[in-house]
């Protein structure tokens, strides 16, 4: 048998620039020598930027009383492309012998007129050195036109104020729902009682008691005159509002029940809570129709749509779930969370839903669930509550009593107000608890740590001119 020859080791450097020659000797028309520049398109780019960047382009290319026929000649050559046209490889030559006496200046402290004739003026001055150095084309980022941003441009939104405090619970202000009809709404407290309250003067009508902890969730029928709460005793109540008391309870929760929501089409009502499930009723017979179990902590928001996904889950185990109905089973789950998801709101025009968590507060497409983009600025705290209404307007409430209100397309923070706490609280009693936004979306009402309900309307006086549109695009997109 012949001997195998060795083979010589090569390193990756070298292997690379084999790989580069073989690719050059490919495709390039002659080697070592770049093609010759489109003198039309170097033409159109070059107009382009002396009319949209430059305010003029003046050429020295050398004084009056020291001319050459070389430099005539350069500044000929150069007059044909506005006095900006860089060298391509056949002039390097030419401009070795010309050396720095041919640089091109661009600025306002030039007497003479550019060789197209229009004689712009300039603000800046630019200097492009020529020497001969380098065969190649010089970097023609100084040309290129300069991208719009593709971030989306926020509405102007009129900036929110407070209007009204109400006062009458005796402990922590937990949830709140307003009537279909838009002529009153509940509230439901730690001092385990249910108040309604007129939303146009703020009067106390009624008290329901019942609960024998606090009232964490709350949800009004817009089909029947029935209303859901739930708390922390584990129980699901429904109330007859004709009659105001309890006609229904749901039982199966093994511990406190933290969110509640009704199905807008059909005759459910989903509650989650901290044993970790999702538990699905029929309202009429009180059974239990499913469990949706797949969470590892705590179900603290919920909300359902009468397409799919239907129902839609947020944890403390950080993660989204979006269930199939039907089955009972999981259809998606986004874990583009860190931390636990306390709170979402979905769009009431848009197929999108919008989750508040300590780390950020992302956007998400319906039905698949895709990451649009996080809001472009972080609450950092603890956000407890989070509501849209459809001019585009979404509010958040945190833990340390600030309320941040953004713009649904870009994700920009308009304003950002801190809540006072009622007199005689302590300063750590300002946490927000639930927002919701009256039926016609002109009147927020916020549900506070320090036992008071407080009502926001959007401010009539201002103006664009009185507050105006400080946004400013983000250079990055984070992805996560």
């Amino acid at each position: 048998m012949e001997a195998v020859e060795p083979v010589e080791p090569q390193s990756l450097k070298k292997l690379s620039f084999k790989s580069l020659k073989r690719s050059l000797d490919l495709f390039s028309p002659l080697h070592q020598q770049l093609a010759p520049p489109d003198p039309e398109s170097k033409e159109i780019r070059v107009n382009y930027k002396v009319n949209a960047e430059y305010g003029g382009i003046k050429s020295t290319a050398q004084p009056p009383q020291q001319t050459n026929s070389a430099t005539k000649n350069q500044s000929q050559q150069a007059g044909s492309s506005n006095m900006l046209a860089l060298p391509g490889p056949g002039d390097s030559k030419d401009l070795q012998k010309g050396g720095v006496q041919n640089a091109l200046v661009v600025g306002p402290s030039m007497p003479s007129t550019a060789a197209n004739g229009h004689g712009f003026q300039g603000k800046s001055t630019v200097v492009v050195s020529t020497s001969g150095s380098s065969e190649r084309n010089f970097s023609t980022s100084a040309l290129m036109e300069r991208m719009p941003s593709k971030w989306p441009r926020p509405d102007w939104h009129a900036p929110w104020k407070n209007y009204r405090v109400i006062s009458g619970h005796l402990g922590w202000v937990r949830s709140v729902a307003v009537d279909p009809s838009n002529t009153w709404f509940a509230t439901g407290s730690a001092d385990r009682t249910i108040k309604i309250w007129d939303l146009a003067s703020g009067v106390l009508k009624l008290t329901l008691t019942g609960h024998i902890e606090q009232v964490r969730g709350l949800a009004i029928s817009n089909r029947h005159t029935y209303m859901f709460s739930a708390g922390d005793d584990k129980q699901v109540k429904c109330w007859d509002l004709e009659q105001n008391k309890v006609i229904r309870s749901y039982h199966g929760h093994l511990s406190g029940v933290y969110c509640l929501a009704i199905h807008p089409t059909i005759d459910i009502l989903l509650t989650g809570g901290r044993d970790s499930v999702c538990r699905v009723w029929d309202i009429r017979s009180k059974v239990q129709a499913h469990a949706f179990a797949g969470h590892e902590n705590t179900v603290c928001s919920v909300f359902t749509r009468p397409t799919d996904p239907q129902v839609v889950t947020g944890s403390h185990d950080s993660t989204i779930k979006m269930w199939d109905l039907r089955h009972g089973k999981t259809m998606l789950t986004l874990t583009n969370h860190k931390k636990s998801v306390r709170a979402m709101a979905p769009h009431p025009k848009e197929q999108a839903f919008a989750s508040a968590s300590a780390d950020n507060i992302k956007k998400f497409t319906l039905p698949r669930g895709e990451f649009c983009h996080n809001m472009l600025s972080q609450q950092k705290t603890i956000i407890n509550a989070m509501a849209v209404n459809e001019e585009g307007v979404m509010v958040t409430g945190g833990d340390n009593g600030s309320m941040w209100f953004w713009d649904w397309k870009s994700g920009h923070n308009f304003q950002q107000s801190q809540t006072i706490v009622q007199p005689g609280s302590l300063d750590s009693e300002a946490g927000i608890y639930a927002l919701t936004y009256d039926i016609t979306g002109t009147r927020l009402i916020s549900c506070e740590a320090d036992k008071t309900i407080k009502m926001w309307k959007e401010d009539e006086n201002a103006t664009q001119e009185t507050h105006p549109l400080n946004f400013r695009p983000p250079k990055d997109i984070r992805r996560f």
